[in-house]
C-alpha cells in the first residue's frame, strides 16, 4: 500500500487495516527468518503541511531456528511504529526548526507502508529464540569435543582457570610476605 504525498495532502488523514505477505522479501533480506505469517497492519497516516506521520501496529508470527538446536520455532510478534516523514525541500526550508534525527526524508513523493512494515520487522527480530522445552531445561547441547556454555558457566570457568594460573606462578609463594 502506497500513498502519494499529493493524495495525503488532499485527504489529510488515511486510516488502514491491511494484511501483507512479506515472506519472500524478508527471507531474502534475512537468512535467519524461515517463514513469516501474514502481517496484519492497522493504523493511519496524517498529513500536516510538509510533515507526514505514519502510525501503525503490526501482528504476525516469525518462524526462526532455535539458537540452541536449530529446530524451527514460531515466535508471535507485535509492535507499534510511529514514523515521521518529510520532503527534502520542506526539510531544507525548515532546517532550523526540525531535528534531523526525528525525520525520514523521502527520496520520492510516496510513502510505502509495505517497505516500512518490512524494515521494522527486521529491526524487531529477537536475538534469542528457544523452543518451550529448551526454555524449561537447563541442558545445553554438546558433542564429542565441544559443548555450549551459559554465560555464567563460562565466567566461572574463566575465573577457575585464572586462579589455577596464579597458583602456578613462581611469585605466588611471595603472597602475604609484607603483611
Amino acid at each position: 500500500m502506497k500513498w502519494s504525498l499529493q493524495e495525503l495532502n488532499k485527504k489529510h488523514a488515511v486510516e488502514f487495516d491491511v494484511a501483507f505477505d512479506l515472506t519472500q522479501e524478508l527471507t531474502a533480506r534475512e537468512p535467519e527468518i524461515l517463514d513469516v505469517s501474514t502481517v496484519a497492519v492497522r493504523g493511519r497516516v496524517d498529513a500536516d503541511g510538509g510533515i507526514y506521520c505514519l502510525n501503525f501496529a503490526a501482528d504476525y508470527t516469525l518462524t526462526m531456528p532455535s539458537c540452541r538446536s536449530l529446530i524451527p520455532v514460531d515466535v508471535p510478534m507485535t509492535f507499534n511504529v510511529s514514523e515521521i516523514f518529510t520532503t527534502q525541500e520542506y526539510f531544507d526550508a525548515h532546517k532550523s526548526d526540525l531535528d534531523a534525527d526525528m525525520f525520514f526524508v523521502l527520496d520520492k513523493d510516496v510513502i510505502d507502508l509495505g517497505e516500512s512494515v518490512a524494515d521494522n520487522i527486521l529491526l524487531e527480530i529477537p536475538m534469542r529464540v528457544l523452543t518451550e522445552e529448551e526454555k524449561r531445561s537447563e541442558d545445553m547441547p554438546s558433542g564429542s569435543s565441544w559443548q555450549v556454555l551459559s554465560e555464567e558457566d563460562y565466567l566461572a570457568m574463566q575465573a577457575q582457570e585464572n586462579a589455577e594460573v596464579e597458583k602456578k606462578s613462581p611469585f605466588s609463594q611471595l603472597d602475604g610476605l609484607f603483611e
